[in-house]
């Protein structure tokens, strides 16, 4: 018999998926389209297990989808561009483009070796011009009608990386590659204005019903949208006013003190004339800026010297500044109220400030007698203290006093989100070029026939700032015209890598468009209908990607108003409990288990191992098991293929074979079934997988040799090959021709279960007694429910347990189960 060759099977199945085009994905508007995305790799070298396990999931989607009809789009490409990239190519003396090419040959190769079905006619690589020129020239637009702009703002700079962090970046006041103390410098950016799009981001994540809830509480909280009201405090003596928002106007009468951020404009003044306001402004510049990091942190502060006036009472409150409070929420000042806010109750303890309390427990306060001693109270509650707001609830009294606001023009009702506008720009080389010149304080967009704007030749550089150099060199920035009088001068801010990576997914569905950024192939393909990645995306890159679909509807390049239809955030792979990583020292390497097993044992183990939204834990002795799986598959369909049908064996009887055929065909179908369900619902491939070696053990069991057994063994096999074809596309492929098709499997259709197999003429029911099992009874299919009762009740071993008593409840589930609840 032949032996399983994994390296030949996988060899020849790929070569015919090449010869005849089988990936290649055309528009047709008479077909059912389906487009199944995973996120794309940054090309670091090397495949490593969760790239391997995302793909592989994609890839089972996209070859179930096609078994059920469908017109499939699965794409691929690569996040080429961005800080990792650039100092991985420094670390081994590469220039960043010629890194970038070695390592996408490299991982393209390894993708092609497992046999991934990807169209790569349209594959991207966001760091060619060809792709990028697209967004320089969308940027241009946006621009134009207003949603980019350029300001000064204070960011968290890391000196060794040269570059700007997100504040989820900046780890125990460090930056989390570099590990150098990071600055907070003001510097010139750009943003996009996502803040705009805060109430439709938030409002549409309801069209979302196929994306896991995690994932959208997640976004819910980023966008953070708080109802509340803008108050005004005017400075005793000066003419500047600093407005505070807050959701708990109902505490304002307990207001204390004022809060500002050191970024604060106001601070800025103070410090540039109080040298100690100047060194606790830079000493706040010197720590983390992550929201989590500045729950925990020891409250630290300084007096400005400055008073305000309550805008009620007219009371004098001191401002201070204070390492609490962030600029990036609100305005950056808070309306202190320590008797009500833990947070504004640590720092008046710390520097003795009043603690004056205007809220009162009401009845059924979980906190009926608070100590203000001990922390501050931050129930809603009923006003106290708070002259004629006394004994109004919390929504009185927002009421009255954002009505008292108002009408003494000190205060209004309004919606704030923690969502802040989107920094595009960053100050380094391996980036796509901002599309703009400047002359002087002028900024002019780079026009459409001069896209796209190419980054200029990386120069070598000891100490890694050799792309700076290259972007402040007079040949890349001077363009040898000016406005007038002033020279025109390109920008040298690259945008950030997800600029890229949120609008990849339309660029796909119009890969082979030269002239637009978007053609009508878009219309068709679009929405992604299923995409594939890492919970640590769930955040940034999901609403990046979803702003700028909104962007390009509202710019007429796309009809939907949601990228992804559906999203499915895959496990970590774990390792001895631990995700693994590079660091850890725990990484498995994919190649050398292809080379060892072949790709199919290593997509089998992937999905068998563990449901797809949960964490794997590796195991060599699962990938094992996985091995001896496709061995076995192989060796029992070749032993069927080769076998012969002489008629029945010497002393079966007819009536007995005839039976166990009857059950077998339903067994088939019964999985069948099962499996289809798995798939298409829950996407549970391990069930799914383990049903079909449930049903590979009852075939090789079977020992029918006449006509008919092997006919129904026929179709059995048959059914295993085409439902395991989307997880071990290579051995289906070869073991459905072993099968006597002509037609390749990747063309067959999904196999359907025969209803009229399934039907039953009897059933076994369980009968419990206070839900433990006490009989199984068989009974005719369909039985009414009277019938079961009286049959259930008439079994001598629950006569035990039901004479004598009072049955004080019956529950029936037809053809399943009869349970009796007695005293």
């Amino acid at each position: 018999m032949e032996q399983y060759d994994p390296a030949r099977v996988e060899r020849e199945a790929q070569q015919y998926w090449q010869e005849h085009r089988c990936f290649r994905a055309v528009a047709n508007p008479a077909r059912e389209k389906y487009y199944c995305l995973s996120m794309f790799p940054y090309p670091s070298g090397r495949l490593h297990m969760g790239h391997v396990r995302n793909y592989t999931i994609g890839d089972v989607i996209s070859r179930y989808q096609r078994m059920l009809g469908k017109n499939v789009l699965q794409p691929m490409g690569w996040d080429a561009f961005g800080l990792p990239t650039e100092n991985a190519a420094l670390q081994n003396r590469e220039a960043p483009a010629a890194w970038t090419e070695t390592n996408i040959e490299y991982m393209k190769g390894q993708l092609k070796r497992l046999g991934f079905a990807y169209d790569w006619k349209r594959e991207i690589t966001t760091c060619k011009p060809e792709y990028y020129r697209w967004e320089q020239w969308f940027f241009t637009r946006l621009l134009e009608r207003g949603i980019v702009y350029r300001k000064q703002s204070w960011v968290n700079w890391d000196p060794v990386d040269n570059t700007v962090l997100a504040n989820e970046q900046v780890i125990d006041g460090k930056g989390w590659r570099s590990g150098a103390p990071v600055e907070r410098r003001k510097i010139p950016q750009w943003f996009l204005r996502i803040s705009d799009y805060a109430q439709q981001l938030l409002d549409d994540l309801d069209q979302l019903d196929e994306w896991p809830e995690q994932v959208k509480t997640m976004q819910r909280n980023w966008i953070g949208r708080s109802e509340g009201v803008e108050i005004e405090f005017t400075l005793d003596g000066r003419d500047e006013i600093i407005t505070v928002f807050t959701t708990r106007p109902d505490t304002l009468m307990g207001a204390t003190y004022l809060a500002l951020a050191a970024e604060h404009t106001l601070v800025e003044v103070v410090a540039a004339k109080e040298p100690k306001v100047a060194r606790f402004v830079e000493s706040c510049r010197q720590r983390s800026t992550a929201e989590a990091d500045f729950a925990t942190q020891e409250k630290a502060g300084i007096d400005l010297g400055l008073r305000c006036r309550h805008p009620l009472t007219g009371e004098l409150l001191p401002v201070w500044c204070a390492n609490f409070v962030l600029m990036e929420y609100g305005s950056g000042a808070v309306m202190s109220v320590p008797a009500h806010d833990q947070r504004d109750w640590e720092f008046a303890k710390q520097y003795q400030l009043e603690i004056r309390r205007v809220i009162a427990p009401h009845k059924g306060c979980d906190d009926p007698d608070p100590d203000l001693e001990r922390g501050a109270f931050v129930e809603k509650g009923l006003l106290c203290n708070s002259g004629a707001y006394d004994g109004l609830n919390f929504d009185d009294a927002f009421e009255a006093i954002s009505a008292d606001l108002e009408q003494v023009g000190r205060g209004r009702k309004a919606v704030n989100y923690r969502l802040r506008d989107w920094g595009v720009s960053r100050q380094r080389y391996w980036g796509a070029p901002i599309p703009v010149l400047h002359a002087g304080d002028e900024v002019v967009p780079v026009a459409d026939e001069d896209l796209p704007v190419t980054l200029p030749p990386y120069v070598a550089s000891g100490d890694g700032n050799g792309g700076a150099a290259a972007l402040h060199d007079p040949a890349f920035r001077d363009v040898g015209q000016t406005l007038d009088g002033k020279p025109l001068l390109r920008e040298t801010d690259t945008f950030d890598t997800f600029f890229e990576s949120s609008w990849y997914f339309a660029r796909f569905a119009s890969a082979g468009c030269k002239n637009a950024m978007l053609d009508g192939e878009a219309d068709y393909w679009l929405p992604v209908d299923q995409y594939v990645g890492g919970i640590e995306h769930a955040v940034l890159h999901l609403l990046y990607a979803r702003f700028f679909c909104k962007l390009m509807r509202d710019a007429g390049l796309v009809k939907e108003d949601e990228p992804f239809k559906r999203l499915l955030t895959q496990g970590m792979v774990l390792k001895d409990g631990v995700k693994m990583s590079k660091s850890r020292g725990n990484t498995v390497d994919p190649e050398n288990l292809i080379e060892r097993y072949g790709a199919d044992t290593v997509r089998l183990f992937m999905m068998f191992a563990s449901p797809p939204d949960q964490s794997l834990e590796w195991s060599s002795a699962g990938v094992e098991g996985a091995h001896r799986f496709l061995k076995r598959l192989w060796r029992q369909v070749t032993m069927h293929c080769e076998s012969t049908t002489p008629g029945f064996k010497a002393g079966d009887a007819v009536e007995d074979v005839e039976s166990r055929r009857v059950e077998l065909r339903r067994r088939i179908h019964e999985t069948i079934a099962k499996v289809s369900d798995d798939v298409s619902r829950r996407y549970t491939f391990n069930t799914a997988i383990a049903a079909n070696m449930e049903l590979l053990n009852a075939l090789s069991r079977f020992d029918d040799p006449s006509t008919a057994g092997h006919a129904v063994r026929h179709e059995g096999f048959e059914a295993v090959v085409r439902m395991l074809a989307p997880v071990v596309p290579h051995v289906t492929h070869c073991l459905w021709r072993k099968l006597g098709h002509e037609d390749a499997v990747i063309d067959a259709p999904w196999p359907r279960a025969d209803k009229t197999v399934l039907a039953r003429e009897t059933c076994e029911v369980v009968v419990q007694v206070n839900g433990k099992l006490r009989a199984r009874i068989e009974m005719p299919a369909g039985s009414e429910r009277e019938a079961l009762e009286a049959a259930a009740l008439a079994h001598e071993k629950v006569k035990r347990y039901t004479d004598g008593t009072v049955v004080r409840k019956t529950i029936v589930v037809p053809d399943r189960l009869v349970n009796f609840v007695v005293d």
